[in-house]
């Protein structure tokens, strides 16, 4: 069965227990919908808007808050199934290692109130749209891509019972 961890990257960032759920549960069921066969690993990071600040610094060279950010283990396609191999797997669990997906839980109940929908609704939409990026989709390639990536959230979504309203 594959495994997501959800953890705070620094004080007083924790998602709560439901929060943590609600997380690992739309993760899951996005590697369910996308088909994904073998056992996968993907660890979730919580923070506040100035520590994914940080991290976007470091990683993208953006000095400004972001709500998600994706960082891929493998390089795949969308609907491509991951290849365990020796780089990639955990040797003591069989596990293949997608990647990592940091959460500003800030900017999450921000957009929520800017949106107009729970907290629930925009963190399962982060969380998705994270999973499906560490899977191979990519909005910012083309039109196409962004089209098919955003029907794929709408979907998965809509299935979890956190459509928009």
């Amino acid at each position: 069965m594959s495994r997501v961890s959800v953890s705070a990257m620094k004080r007083g960032c924790a998602a709560t227990s439901s929060e943590k759920r609600l997380i690992k549960k739309c993760a899951l069921h996005t590697l369910k919908a996308e088909g994904i066969e073998g056992q996968c690993f993907i660890a979730v990071h919580t923070t506040d808007n100035s520590g994914i600040r940080k991290i976007n610094l470091e990683n993208r060279s953006i000095d400004r808050e972001t709500d998600v950010l994706s960082f891929p283990m493998l390089d795949l396609m969308p609907g491509e199934q991951p290849v365990p191999s020796p780089n990639n797997t955990d040797p003591e669990t069989g596990l293949i290692y997608l990647g990592d997906i940091v959460i500003s839980i800030e900017m999450a109940k921000l957009q929520a109130d800017r949106y107009g929908h729970s907290l629930e609704r925009e963190l399962g939409f982060l969380t998705v749209h994270s999973v499906l990026h560490l899977l191979g989709y990519d909005h910012e390639t083309d039109t196409a891509s962004e089209t098919m990536m955003r029907m794929r959230e709408e979907k998965i979504l809509s299935d979890l019972g956190l459509k928009r309203k």
